[in-house]
């Protein structure tokens, strides 16, 4: 049986550099007002990653784009999320 992180691994992304496609839109909420951060766990491409100081950060390189983030964080609508421009993001090997 094949685990989830080698069928994730035969994909590949390619990065817009300075353009990323989701954003945090107040990180303040995410640091105060948030105390389950859902978004830290539910990602299947472990974007998301709670800091030090009590929020949470983003890296998109290797998002899926399935919009996991915006439907997990429907209490406080703090993900700005937007598909990447064409010819970047997500790049499934079989299609």
């Amino acid at each position: 049986m094949i685990k989830i992180e080698e069928k994730l691994f035969q994909n590949r992304y390619r990065v817009d550099e300075g353009r990323p496609h989701i954003e945090i839109t107040n990180p303040s909420v995410c640091a105060d007002s948030c105390a389950v951060q859902a978004c830290t766990f539910a990602c299947p491409a472990a974007c998301y990653s709670a800091t030090e100081s009590g929020g949470v950060e983003v890296n998109t390189d290797g998002c899926l784009e399935c919009g996991t983030c915006r439907i997990i964080c429907s209490e406080h609508h703090n993900v700005d999320w937007a598909y990447p421009r064409g010819g970047h993001g997500i790049l499934f090997k079989f299609g």
